[in-house]
């Protein structure tokens, strides 16, 4: 069995509009704890992550811990919104989800994340068979890969999951096969 753990990031510093640099906030800083705590006995072999600054952050605490390099993994990036910054994400986001192809001049689709996001775990699968990883990501980018597996994961799925950051994703492979998705809220102490 291969064990995947996609951790999406803390809670990230807004204020900054550049995607690739935006930080942690200071409570971000402070929840990875929760996220080094989760994983402490889960035998992870490999820590990967998406090459954002907020992802890479949320797992560098457990992964300096326990003396793993990170391996950043361009294809494992937060979906390209525009070349600016959105002032209507809600809507923005609603129409994504209603037509998986919708995009901003600038932008990804929802299916383009997807399908980047799936060759990337893909590879992690053939990499790394038969061993535990994590991987720093995104809500979007980890919404659009439960919803390959999961086609009932939709915009009212996605919703709910806005405020979980971090937020732990364990999918369980058998060789390419997955058996398994379970979700855990860190916030809340449900692991």
């Amino acid at each position: 069995m291969t064990v995947v753990y996609f951790v999406r990031h803390a809670k990230p510093n807004l204020a900054n509009h550049d995607d690739a640099s935006r930080e942690l906030s200071e409570q971000g800083l402070a929840d990875r704890a929760l996220v080094t705590a989760f994983l402490q006995d889960k035998n992870i072999d490999a820590v990967l992550s998406s090459p954002y600054r907020r992802a890479v952050d949320t797992v560098r605490d457990f992964a300096d811990r326990h003396g793993h390099r990170i391996v950043v993994v361009p294809d494992f990036r937060e979906r390209k919104v525009d070349s600016g910054w959105i002032d209507d994400f809600a809507d923005f986001t609603r129409r994504q989800w209603q037509d998986f192809h919708y995009k901003l001049a600038a932008g990804e689709s929802l299916a383009q994340v997807q399908a980047r996001n799936i060759a990337a775990l893909r590879r992690v699968l053939h990499t790394y068979r038969n061993q535990n990883v994590v991987i720093g990501s995104h809500g979007t980018a980890m919404s659009t890969i439960i919803r390959y597996y999961d086609d009932t994961f939709d915009h009212a799925c996605f919703m709910r999951i806005q405020a979980l950051m971090p937020w732990i994703v364990r999918f369980t492979f058998d060789g390419d096969t997955l058996e398994r998705i379970q979700a855990f809220d860190v916030l809340a102490g449900q692991t």
